[in-house]
This record gives structure tokens, sequence and C-alpha cells, in this order.
């Protein structure tokens, strides 16, 4: 997918442009206070425990808060497990109709999106999910590659740096830092 695709490089700037604009404001918002604190603590880069530390934050996101909209979550989770992104995805669009609110629910859509070979639907649920909460490591992630797939690799290298200071310990993530300064730095030559 190196490719680049006029209408969704137009999407990826416009939606950067909005992203960007928003993050001010999005940090006054209230948020989890668990998942805050478990945040700070996997912001920590000498974090021995991080990857318990994850999985934690990823068990909070995951809260609904109504049985009915975790039972989506899981639904669209184990299709997505089981390589029905069909399924999946009616189960996530079921979800994030009835929790609009639910970050969550728009993360676990923009992954099966992503699998549908879907990268413009994908990063639609991405910007959701980081208007709704803009800390989520799984979507940034998302965005990154992403980009990166679809030759922006200024915005994909931008993408990362923001993953990097809230999670500073995966390696891939480093890996991609270091190769995407060097695609960059080589442009502005």
């Amino acid at each position: 997918m190196g490719t680049k695709i006029p209408f969704l490089n137009q999407f990826v700037t416009a939606f950067l442009a909005v992203t960007v604009s928003v993050f001010p404001a999005l940090a006054e918002m209230p948020a989890n206070p668990e998942a805050e604190r478990l945040l700070r603590e996997l912001a920590k880069p000498d974090q021995p425990g991080w990857r318990q530390i994850e999985d934690s934050i990823v068990r909070e996101w995951s809260k609904s808060g109504s049985p009915a909209m975790d039972l989506l979550l899981q639904r669209g989770t184990e299709a997505m497990e089981a390589g029905d992104t069909d399924a999946a995805i009616a189960h996530l669009t079921a979800l994030t109709d009835h929790a609009p609110d639910f970050a969550e629910g728009w993360n676990a859509r923009a992954t099966a999106f992503f699998h549908a070979g879907e990268p413009g639907l994908s990063l639609g649920d991405i910007g959701r999910t980081l208007a709704l909460n803009p800390s989520h490591f799984g979507a940034l992630s998302g965005l990154a590659i992403i980009l990166e797939e679809l030759g922006n690799e200024r915005e994909s290298l931008g993408a990362y740096r923001m993953l990097q200071a809230i999670h500073p310990h995966r390696p891939e993530v480093r890996e991609a830092i270091e190769r995407l300064e060097k695609t960059v730095e080589g442009e502005n030559l």
C-alpha cells in the first residue's frame, strides 16, 4: 500500500489538521481516574512492569458501563479474532451507534476496518477514538501505521512521537521513529 491515493491523502491532511487543533481542548475532558493513574505509571521510561500496566489500561478502557455494550464489544472482538471482519464490523457498528461516547468501540471498529482493507474508514474511527480519548496509544499506533502505509512519512513520524510520549516502552515504536527520521531527514536534503 505504498502508493498514494489522492482522496485518502486529502482526508489524512484534513484529519490531522482537525485532530491537532482539538488536542488542547481534549486534555481538559473528564477521564477514567484509574486509567489516568495507570497512564502516568506507563509514561515512566524506567517502568519494569509496563506490560501489566498496558493490559490494565486496556481493561479499564474496555469498560463501557453497560453489560449490553460490553457484550457487543466482546462479540466484535471475537469475530475479528475468528477472521470474520464483516461480523466484527456489524457488532462494532451497533456498539458505536448505541454508545457513541465509548472510545473503545470506535477503536475496535477502526481495527476491524483496517483488517477489512478500508484505511479511510479506519482513519475516521481513529479520529473519533482520539477525540474521545487522546491518550489512546492503540489508536495512535493505528494512525501511525496507516499514515506510513499511505506514504505520509512525516505525519506518521508525528503520530509515532505522540505515541512514544504516552507509551515509551514498545521497541517497534522506537524502531519506526528511527526509520522514519532517516526517511524524513533525507527528504529535507
